[in-house]
């Protein structure tokens, strides 16, 4: 069976690096009042949503080892399921970087666990925590997620900084071309609340760094996640520093705060 969990000792080392979600005088937070009591996304009839549809990959082709991040961590994945799934890897397996007597791909810059919940949705079409539809409110929330452990950020070893994790999926995702993996992590950061604005600002600026600038959907989701809570942005002194570092991120906030007041 091919496993996309963390090694052993990953958790340990990651709860050691793990920033104080608490809050303080000094450290502000976010929470989105769309989302804060329930973290459910409200949708209307009209624009309801499709649950993520379960692919079906064949699990009949050669397996692919890859080989992860820093610190190499080995995965396992069959050929058809990531070529039919991204033309990235469709174009690796076909060309020059890929020797037909190893089968074998070396992604050195990618974060492990954030590979392994790409890897998580091409056999399952979902990642944890799983959206779930909740019926009587016509939305979207995800799954319980108590006792598991789980944080919506991760230690980004690249950047030195703590990410909201769909952040870089979504990122990953585009890098990759899967536009279906894309919309659901851009989903279900949507679901997420009480997020410091250290955490939102570094990955706003990651997500500038890494995505097109035609992108239209996760810069214009941390636009508009800015001016609704900028008043809490206003009191932040991360903010204060971060537009005085400048940066295009800060040019669109200016033109979209105009056009919005």
């Amino acid at each position: 069976m091919l496993s996309w969990g963390r090694p052993r000792n990953q958790s340990s080392s990651f709860s050691k690096n793990r920033v104080d979600k608490g809050t303080s005088r000094t450290k502000r937070s976010f929470r989105d009042a769309s989302t804060a009591s329930k973290r459910v996304e409200n949708t209307s009839n009209s624009t309801r949503p499709q649950q993520p549809q379960q692919p079906q990959p064949s699990l009949t082709s050669a397996i692919i080892t890859l080989c992860v991040g820093r610190e190499q961590r080995l995965f396992a994945a069959h050929e058809d399921v990531l070529c039919q799934a991204s033309p990235f890897f469709q174009s690796l397996c076909r060309g020059q970087f890929f020797e037909s007597t190893q089968k074998r791909i070396d992604l050195p810059d990618e974060e492990p666990e954030i590979f392994s919940s790409v890897l998580e949705y091409l056999y399952k079409g979902d990642y944890f925590p799983r959206l779930v539809h909740d019926r009587r409110r016509q939305g979207w929330s995800l799954e319980d997620t108590i006792g598991s452990g789980y944080e919506p950020t991760i230690y980004h070893a690249a950047t030195g900084t703590y990410l909201l994790k769909d952040t870089v999926i979504y990122c990953t995702a585009e890098r990759y071309g899967m536009e279906e993996l894309k919309r659901l992590a851009l989903r279900k950061q949507g679901l997420h609340s009480g997020i410091q604005c250290s955490t939102i600002l570094a990955s706003a600026r990651y997500a500038y760094a890494n995505t097109p600038d035609n992108d239209s959907k996760l810069r214009a989701h941390y636009l508009a996640l800015i001016i609704r809570s900028r008043h809490t942005f206003k009191r932040s002194g991360t903010m204060q520093n971060e537009m005085e570092a400048g940066g295009k991120l800060f040019f669109d906030l200016f033109v979209a705060m105009v056009n919005h007041m």
